[in-house]
């Protein structure tokens, strides 16, 4: 009892806790978790490399067991569990984890979906060729070994690691206290920014970002802004947004569908499809009508997502951004050893350490190089000695009683060293020929070259740098390729709906029916006067286009209904489809009520809402003013615009400034202009005033704002129209019956349009069949008020116009067919045509 009493020791368990702790702490962060800044590597990873290369499990060699090298491993090198091994072995052989593979592995390893790689019994395994990189002159006391973990074995301390393989390769770990997160590079990028700085030790981060522009996953996708890089880059912390790749594609039928070609690093491809389904199920993202993975090994990743035809595809897009793994960020944490210590290192600092690492590797070569060149070349000079006196020797030897008193004897007559009298003891008698003996002559003659050669790259730090470059350039050359990963500029934070659909130019098209789309406005060329026109849509059920207003993707348009409701919706919420394509009901986007029809679309910018006015008109000639900001939150439901006074309707509306001059023009052809202040400013349900006073059998078919030196353009049912200049309109006072604006005849037919123009718009002009005809209004005829006007379109006996809208844009001077010109993107407009 006494013996085992003097066995115990006291202490404090709170200062054991903390000594014990620590001592584990640093053992994880050290021996485990964290790699060295030289190589890349953990622990686990070289132990593993240095295995297979020790069994010359080396890539021309055939594939051995995984069970057999986790084994190995285990028993010699790394006291940890098998599968801790194994796990580490597949992920060096996935080429989605892995930018480049270090083991070339046979068998199931694992997939993108998260499957975990078959038992070890069944895969097989072997170096890859870039990983013998790693390993390239590790025999020629380039590096340091230190015992295992029994004493019974050695193994590398770090390995030569011809490459960069810490940002090659990157890595991720979780210490006591500490983590690093590495992302992989492209190894071309790496290598360049390596020779940048050999190069110039002075280089700036800007310089070297040259070189190195990002993260290059083995998953490809995107990266969306340099910021998060150059945080990282600089601070050695950051964060980059990862996107998917993704396309969206037109089907057959008109609808589209959403094509996911690549995915965000590290992301499980499986629970993002569940993701995904799971969002649409529950409708928290309503428009997902069917949802496939169509990945295989030949077309690589491939998931569809197929999208209900009234639902615009960016948005949703843009919603799966938000919400699903689609979209996630990696944080940047680069921490890796330096000298035993772990250290937080921008990018300049880790090409800094490499380089350091690799004019040891290369200085330890050569001076191993230099002494084997200098052992051979004592060799050498004992042989020579040993031909020159050849009779002498041979007679010493066969005069000595054994071996070594042969080799005293050559030593104490020939000066020569123990080593030296052992090799001419061993040289055969064949090398006693002429032409073996020219061989020792030469050998030793480059020899001698060889060890001056070695002896000036130990003298000259220029020339070991030199060496440093070309074996790069060369690993480069063999090994490096394009980037994978895209990076995009962009800032994602707070992304709205908008933020991820490109800004441009359309035209929104409404059809008599109540059917809506929109096209980019380029879908239209501008052809000469009396052209035949471009089929704008396909007719159905003698539906025609009504409706035209051109505007950008992110404004917004506002819908004013004939019963005086007012709707809004963004631009790129209008579907985009064909130009034959007649487009999504617009029951489908608004709430409006059976028998309500729209009257006016008007595409506003975020900026109008300030001094900007809405002039009302309806078609007995009522008008009303009301400022825009009364018109700022509107939901799906919409608001009243106008009240009415008996049996009316709104027939359109237009956007001011509060300084124009208000015209009016009747189905009979009489116009009025008065300035737009006689309109006195109203709430938002209010009726109006009257705005012409109108004869029999005549009612309200245009309103439009007139500004000075404009022209007021007519245009008639049977296709004829002419400009007028302003001045011959007076300005009178609002309720009058106004004066004449054209010639009418059964030719020419009643007046459906009017407008003030500038002169340099195009006139886009659509018939009750459905064609489209783009004009440069340069070509309508200027005549006086009393006049008839000329033809603007051909049309058969049963068209008539529907509709007309002018686009202001400037043409490109370059003709088309001599007749066509290409038009460029049209600017928004604040008009709407009824």
């Amino acid at each position: 009892m006494s013996d085992r009493t003097d066995r115990l020791k006291s202490t404090n368990i709170s200062k054991e806790m903390r000594t014990s702790f620590l001592d584990y702490a640093m053992s994880v962060i050290v021996s485990r978790a964290l790699p060295d800044v030289r190589d890349g590597m953990k622990p686990v990873h070289r132990r593993i490399l240095y295995g297979m290369h020790d069994n010359g499990m080396t890539s021309e060699k055939p594939y051995k067991k995984s069970a057999r090298i986790v084994g190995d491993v285990m028993g010699k090198y790394h006291p940890h569990g098998d599968s801790s091994i194994y796990d580490a072995m597949v992920r060096m052989a996935q080429d989605f984890s892995y930018r480049y593979p270090l083991v070339d592995g046979q068998g199931n390893f694992g997939s993108m979906d998260g499957d975990s790689a078959a038992a070890m019994r069944y895969t097989e395994a072997k170096m890859s060729r870039i990983s013998m990189e790693l390993m390239r002159d590790i025999n020629k006391d380039t590096i340091d070994f230190q015992d295992n973990y029994d004493g019974n074995e050695r193994e590398p301390v770090v390995l030569p690691s011809r490459f960069p393989n810490l940002l090659v390769n990157g890595t991720s770990g979780i210490a006591v206290g500490m983590a690093t997160n590495i992302p992989p590079h492209n190894m071309r990028e790496v290598i360049d920014a390596v020779l940048a700085y050999a190069e110039d030790g002075e280089v700036t981060l800007p310089e070297l970002m040259e070189h190195v522009k990002g993260p290059d996953f083995p998953t490809a996708g995107l990266i969306v802004g340099k910021s998060g890089i150059r945080q990282a880059y600089e601070t050695g912390r950051g964060s980059v947004i990862m996107r998917s790749r993704c396309e969206i594609e037109t089907m057959s039928n008109g609808k589209e569908r959403i094509v996911v070609s690549e995915i965000p690093y590290q992301v499980n491809k499986a629970r993002l499809v569940e993701k995904i389904a799971e969002l649409a199920r529950e409708k928290k993202i309503e428009g997902i009508t069917d949802l496939r993975d169509e990945t295989s090994l030949s077309a690589g990743v491939k998931i569809i997502i197929e999208i209900r035809k009234d639902k615009n595809a960016n948005v949703i897009l843009n919603n799966l951004y938000k919400q699903t793994p689609l979209q996630t960020s990696f944080g940047i944490n680069m921490l890796a050893l330096v000298k035993g210590q772990p250290k937080i290192m921008g990018l300049k600092e880790i090409l800094a350490h490499y380089l350091e690492h690799q004019k040891v590797i290369i200085t330890r070569r050569t001076k191993f190089d230099l002494k084997r060149a200098q052992d051979r070349a004592h060799i050498l000079e004992g042989l020579k000695i040993a031909l020159d006196n050849i009779d002498e020797i041979i007679a010493l030897i066969r005069g000595s009683q054994n071996d070594e008193a042969a080799k005293t004897g050559l030593m104490e007559e020939f000066n020569l060293s123990e080593r030296q009298s052992q090799a001419i003891l061993d040289m055969r008698l064949r090398r006693l020929t002429g032409l073996e003996r020219g061989k020792i002559e030469d050998e030793y003659n480059e020899i001698l070259k060889t060890i001056q050669y070695l002896k000036e790259i130990l003298a000259d730090d220029e020339k070991l740098l030199e060496i440093i470059r070309e074996e790069l350039t060369e690993i480069r050359d063999k090994y490096g390729d394009e980037r994978k990963t895209e990076i995009t500029l962009g800032n994602l934070s707070d992304i709205e709906d908008e933020d991820l659909i490109p800004e441009e130019q359309i035209v929104v098209t409404l059809s008599h029916n109540n059917y809506i789309k929109r096209l980019p406005s380029s879908t239209y060329r501008a052809q000469h006067r009396g052209g035949r026109g471009v089929q704008g849509m396909n007719t159905v059920e003698d539906d025609f286009v009504s409706q035209i207003v051109t505007m950008s993707t992110h404004d917004y348009i506002m819908f004013f209904t004939n019963k005086g409701r007012v709707y809004r919706l963004k631009g790129y919420e209008i579907p985009e489809l064909s130009r034959q394509s007649k487009g999504i009901p617009i029951v489908n986007m608004l709430e409006i009520d059976k028998g309500e029809v729209i009257s006016t679309m008007i595409g506003v910018k975020d900026e109008d809402t300030e001094d900007k006015f809405l002039v009302f008109a309806t078609k007995n000639g009522l008008v009303k003013r009301s400022t825009l900001d009364n018109f700022e939150r509107i939901n799906k439901n919409g608001k009243i615009a106008i009240s009415f006074r008996g049996d009316d309707e709104l027939l359109a509306v237009r956007l001011t400034d509060g300084s124009k001059e208000v015209i009016l023009g009747t189905r009979n052809a009489n116009l009025i202009r008065f300035p737009e202040d006689q309109i006195r400013t109203m709430g938002r349900t209010a009726a109006g005033v009257k705005g012409i006073k109108l004869r029999e059998d005549d009612y309200v078919i245009g309103l439009d704002v007139l500004s000075e030196d404009q022209s007021i353009l007519v245009v008639t049912e049977n296709g004829y129209g002419k400009c007028t200049p302003e001045a011959e309109y007076r300005i009178t006072r609002r309720g009058g019956m106004g004066v004449k604006t054209a010639n009418l005849t059964e030719r020419i037919g009643k007046l459906v349009y009017i407008a003030a123009i500038d002169g340099d718009e195009d006139l886009m002009i659509v018939t009750n069949h459905g064609v489209i005809i783009r004009l440069v209004m340069e070509e309508v005829s200027t005549t006086g008020r009393n006049t008839q006007g000329v033809r603007l379109i051909k049309m058969t006996e049963d068209q008539q116009v529907a509709t007309v809208a002018k686009v202001k844009e400037e043409l490109e001077e370059e003709a088309l067919d001599q007749d066509v010109a290409e038009a460029a993107d049209a600017e928004p407009t604040e008009d709407a045509e009824e």
